[in-house]
């Protein structure tokens, strides 16, 4: 019953291995910017090669393998999953058009792309519902690649930065980004002091949604014996548990917070200390930064493949 805690997602896991840990977090957070963006509107190419290269970023990091292998495991295994319900489910009835004149009539007509048809196989029959053909045809095909691979960028991207980054300096390179936004009245401070919050209430959701689990495991509850509306009423009752003991939390944090006179600090106050090897880690940014500006152009000329 501890899969939770050893699946570190969205939890900073603190060490001194890999030159991910020595990137500056202002430009961790470009770059996940970047992985969260540049799929909207691109092509299945580009979707492709920016898992690979966030798999490869991930092998290459110097990170030990046991934090992340388990996390991209169920993130891949989910993408799956969700690609393939994607791919097999009904993508809708194609528009309907009408032919005023023969097509070989018109002289240089261009005629839609074809939907090519992968996989077709007959009637589905799930008890007494009919789930008709199954079709997988170029559209569905795109829509299943596109929502795997979106998954993967997204909940990997976000979870690699999240084991690199201590969550004070993520919050100090927010606040620097939005910098500018602080003259037009923006609360910055608060923002970022929110974010510090957010990041600091995950463990405890992962640790309440364990003891949910355990409580679930230690009655022996058959779902399969219960049928499926007691079942989804048990799973309803259990998210609101979930959500009421969160919620719990965060009121007792905030009384405890507010009965020891805490206050929030500047975000400046949680600057990261520079490192000891200061010439390796600007050749590092450097590089980073340039790496960054490089995706961004193959993003603007190859990004639509």
């Amino acid at each position: 019953m501890d899969w939770l805690r050893q699946i570190p997602i969205g939890q900073y896991v603190d060490g001194a291995a890999g030159w991910l840990r020595q990137l500056d977090p202002r430009l961790k957070l470009m770059w996940v910017l970047m992985f969260l963006l540049t799929p909207v509107l691109a092509g299945p190419i580009w979707r492709v090669a920016l898992v690979l290269a966030l798999v490869l970023i991930t092998a290459v990091s110097g990170l030990p393998a046991r934090l992340w292998w388990r996390s991209l495991l169920l993130v891949v295994l989910l993408g799956c999953g969700i690609g393939l319900l994607a791919m097999l489910l009904p993508t809708g009835e194609p528009g309907a058009s009408l032919n005023l004149r023969p097509t070989d009539e018109v002289p240089g007509l261009l005629l839609a792309s074809p939907s090519w048809e992968f996989v077709r196989l007959g009637p589905l029959q799930l008890g007494s519902f009919d789930l008709g053909p199954l079709v997988v045809d170029r559209r569905s095909a795109e829509l299943g690649l596109n929502s795997a691979t979106l998954i993967v960028t997204v909940v990997h991207s976000v979870n690699l930065m999240l084991l690199s980054t201590p969550s004070e300096e993520l919050m100090w390179a927010l606040s620097w980004w939005l910098t500018p936004l602080a003259r037009l009245g923006v609360p910055v401070d608060r923002l970022s002091f929110q974010l510090l919050l957010a990041l600091r209430f995950l463990p405890l959701v992962q640790e309440e949604l364990q003891n949910l689990l355990r409580s679930l495991a230690s009655r022996a509850v058959n779902l399969r014996r219960l049928g499926f509306k007691t079942s989804f009423g048990l799973v309803l009752s259990v998210g609101e548990r979930l959500l009421a003991n969160i919620l719990l939390r965060a009121e007792q944090g905030a009384e405890a917070l507010m009965a020891r006179g805490g206050t929030w600090l500047p975000a400046e106050a949680f600057r990261p200390e520079p490192s000891q090897q200061i010439g390796a880690q600007r050749l590092l940014n450097g590089l980073a930064a340039v790496g960054l500006i490089v995706v961004l152009v193959l993003r603007g000329r190859y990004g639509a493949l």
